[in-house]
């Protein structure tokens, strides 16, 4: 076969494609009512395909863009006609319920493990907090509609409003950014190093605009053409552009990765303690023996080749005691230290009322203790970042008094503590500790002073085998790269996991599998430019996004 033939073929079937884009822009933008509703909630369902533990990230190839061509169909809203403006809500609306159902149906998983109790609140939660959530993709949408420009202008509108809410996400009423746009980019090594430059938000940016780049094409400015020759006016050159630049990105972190050289702490050795005990069990009063001899087993094992860690970490709410008020069972626990090692683990702790003569334990705290081989705790960190509806109630008097309670069952809830700490920990570099989901939190992971590694502990034995435990993961891979810092997981059911400071998992035990990893502590990197500024690059791009999207889209509707 010559040449020029080959050629035309190419030629040929791009421009297939190219027609059959433009002739689905076309048709999404005349759907209306169920059609259109319906077709932004299926778009949402798929979306979530490219978070983990999926991972498939060319499915945004095909829903976002579907997404700009479903708004060009609502119309131009006016300060005399703001339908377009709702229906552009509507659609985000019924996206957002769409991607945050099937991407936090796993919250339903906690209200079966007390059955009979909280069984009947599954359906609320399942469907609530996406609801809820959807309300921020329908404000979005409806501000981007109202900046509506021509070809890749409104892909800009659409991409900096979208982006704005999930700032939003993150920060308002308590904040909750889990499975933002941007950690789609776990589904790579080398696209995830770019989050030591960018951050989440910014990320989320980027991500936005490179995925929605192909609905640059603008069905309401010229008719398709019949044949399938590829165009001469160059309106796939955004989506040209948006990809040449995220392949930069992606090369930038293979480039990255293959100058990396993981180093090691002298002198420690970590040992992450997965027992995969259920939580339905977790708390009877029969099981508190069994529980506490099984992890002094697994944490009296012997290292392969001899020798005893220098440092063991136990999982969230580790043992079904108040460890701190039970001098016997941490005297017990010292005698499987050796000289030297430390324990650092997940405990309730309770405290008396300070206001109060009374010695009754009032206040709770979700903690991680830090305990020598004297048995003493050495350091404490209570949790400052609590679950809603899992560790405390919203207006908690008022909800209690009508019956409910979180699914921790504990009257009054948990408290709440000062926020980010760095411990100093014998034998090994100071210590910043998290509890749980405060992990997906990257503008509150560190306290100022920097730390030289992360213990992250949480419980995920209250999801199952659902997605969320891999989803958890995923977002501390992401702090890892942020803070330039090594993250030891422990987990109860998994998955826990050694990460270093370029997010990768240098070991690891399954979900739902019994176990533990015997690891080296990776030294930190010099800290990235994401934990030296934060979020004002993300404030920096999204004005850069508005200066070329805003003066075209003002000129195009002067109404408004």
């Amino acid at each position: 076969m010559t040449e020029p033939k080959i050629g035309a073929r190419a030629t040929e079937f791009l421009g297939r494609g190219f027609a059959a884009g433009e002739a689905t822009a076309e048709r999404l933008g005349a759907f209306r009512g169920w059609q259109r509703l319906g077709v932004a909630f299926a778009l949402g369902l798929l979306s979530v395909a490219a978070q983990p533990p999926v991972n498939f990230l060319a499915v945004l190839v095909v829903t976002l863009p579907c997404l700009v061509w479903l708004l060009d169909g609502t119309g131009e809203p006016s300060r005399e006609n703001w339908r377009p403006a709702r229906a552009a809500a509507a659609i985000g609306w019924w996206f957002g319920f769409g991607y945050f159902l099937a991407g936090l149906y796993w919250i339903g998983e906690a209200f079966l493990v007390e059955a009979e109790t909280f069984g009947f609140l599954m359906p609320f939660a399942v469907t609530g907090l996406p609801a809820g959530l959807g309300l921020l993709t329908a404000a979005a949408f409806a501000a981007a509609r109202c900046f509506w420009g021509p070809g890749y202008h409104r892909i800009l509108s659409l991409a900096v409003a979208w982006a704005i809410a999930e700032w939003l996400r993150g920060h308002i009423l308590t904040g909750f950014p889990w499975n933002l746009p941007g950690q789609v980019v776990t589904a790579s090594n080398a696209l995830m190093q770019s989050a030591a430059l960018f951050g989440p938000y910014s990320l989320t940016l980027l991500v936005l605009v490179v995925f929605l780049s192909l609905g640059a094409y603008d069905p309401r400015r010229r008719a398709p053409r019949k044949d399938f020759g590829a165009r001469e006016e160059g309106i796939w050159k955004p989506a040209a552009l948006s990809y040449a630049v995220f392949g930069l990105i992606w090369f930038g972190g293979v480039v990255r990765l293959v100058a990396a050289d993981t180093t090691w702490v002298e002198g420690v050795t970590l040992r992450l303690v997965q027992p995969n005990i259920e939580q339905v069990e977790k708390w009877k009063p029969e099981n508190r023996q069994e529980i506490l001899g099984q992890f002094l087993r697994m944490s009296d094992v012997p290292m392969d080749g001899g020798g005893q860690p220098t440092h063991i970490i136990w999982p969230e709410s580790a043992l079904p005691f108040l460890i701190d008020r039970e001098p016997v069972i941490r005297s017990i626990i010292s005698r499987m230290l050796a000289p030297g090692s430390v324990l650092l683990l997940g405990a309730v702790r309770g405290e008396p009322d300070p206001n109060s003569s009374s010695a009754t334990l009032t206040r709770f705290y979700n903690s991680l203790h830090v305990i020598g081989p004297d048995g003493s705790i050495r350091a404490t960190y209570d949790k400052a970042h609590l679950v809603p509806f899992g560790e405390y109630l919203p207006l908690q008097p008022l909800l209690e008094a009508v019956g409910l309670q979180q699914l921790t069952r504990l009257r009054g809830g948990y408290q709440a503590g000062p926020g980010p700490m760095t411990l100093d920990i014998p034998g090994a570099p100071p210590v910043a500790p998290l509890i749980c989901y405060e992990i997906i939190f990257p503008s509150t992971v560190v306290a100022q002073e920097r730390p030289g590694w992360i213990v992250n502990v949480t419980n995920d034995a209250w999801f199952g085998e659902s997605a969320g435990p891999y989803q958890h993961l995923a977002q501390a891979r992401l702090r890892a790269i942020e803070q330039g810092l090594p993250i030891a997981r422990a987990a109860n059911t998994g998955i826990s996991a050694m990460i270093d400071p370029y997010g990768r998992v240098l070991a690891t035990v399954p979900l739902n599998r019994h176990g533990h990893i015997d690891t080296q502590l990776p030294t930190a990197l010099e800290r990235p430019l994401y934990a030296r500024v934060g979020d004002w690059l993300f404030l920096v791009l999204l004005a850069g996004m508005m200066f070329l999207a805003w003066p075209m889209s003002k000129r195009m509707k002067p109404n408004l």
